[in-house]
């Protein structure tokens, strides 16, 4: 259940600002679907969980068309993410997709390898980078040592949206004076956020973010969706947020 708590404003938030299924929204660690489960037409049977003819304790394809892969745990989000955004454009189908990828599953290769792909091509891949600094037990080595330096950042975001409010209430804006603007967050950000693995592979970077703020979360994932090309937003959780003993010992 830790997992699932930590993720529940976060899974509303994805539902209330994309449009499942025409949207997808790809879950690496499929165990954490239980609030997506709830609020995509399981809610009636969801007494039947992990049960003999009941719902499943992972997305499943078969169970549900919000659900695109019968996925269990862990690395394959963003490479099936890629691949299904893939053949949705083959399609001429204009529905985003996202990929939700916990820190524990992002060091694992085939997610690495998906990065790497995403970055080169260009697409326009979401990619929800839920950092809860836990997998199975902490998180240790160079990848969870980076991400915990990334979460120091908060005041280039704080920065970064403040600027933003304040440039839509002026009016009449040219082109010229709005390159001028993405020109200079660009800069800002490679004084500020030096040596960022996501930027330096091709995707815009944004976070990283309360996750537990789910308004806050619909307001970025609204100026996100409208974005060109890849994109990583990181978001901070706590395993078992709300209820004390899950929190304490997730």
């Amino acid at each position: 259940m830790a997992s699932n708590l930590g993720v529940v404003e976060l899974t509303i938030a994805l539902h209330r600002v994309f449009e499942s299924p025409s949207d997808a929204i790809i879950w690496d660690v499929s165990h954490q679907c239980y609030a997506h489960k709830l609020i995509t037409g399981r809610y009636k049977d969801f007494s039947t969980l992990r049960k003999k003819d009941g719902i499943t304790g992972f997305t499943n394809s078969n169970e549900s068309e919000h659900d695109f892969f019968i996925n269990g745990h862990s690395s394959t989000s963003i490479s099936t993410a890629l691949g299904l955004l893939t053949s949705w454009e083959l399609q001429n189908k204009h529905g985003k997709v996202i990929a939700v990828i916990g820190d524990g599953a992002l060091t694992g290769g085939m997610a690495l390898e998906g990065l790497s792909n995403a970055g080169l091509i260009q697409k326009n891949l979401i990619v929800v980078l839920n950092d809860n600094q836990m997998s199975i037990e902490h998180n240790t080595g160079a990848i969870s040592s980076y991400l915990s330096r990334l979460t120091m950042s908060h005041q280039y975001q704080k920065f970064r949206y403040g600027f933003d409010k304040l440039i839509d209430k002026i009016p009449y804006l040219n082109t010229f004076f709005r390159k001028f603007i993405f020109r200079f967050k660009r800069s800002l950000k490679g004084l500020l956020l030096t040596n960022n693995l996501f930027t330096d592979l091709g995707f815009e970077y944004v976070g990283p973010l309360d996750g537990h703020n789910e308004a806050g979360l619909e307001r970025v994932f609204r100026k996100v969706m409208k974005l060109q090309g890849p994109v990583v937003v990181h978001v901070v959780t706590k395993k078992g947020k709300g209820y004390s003993p899950a929190e304490n010992h997730p």
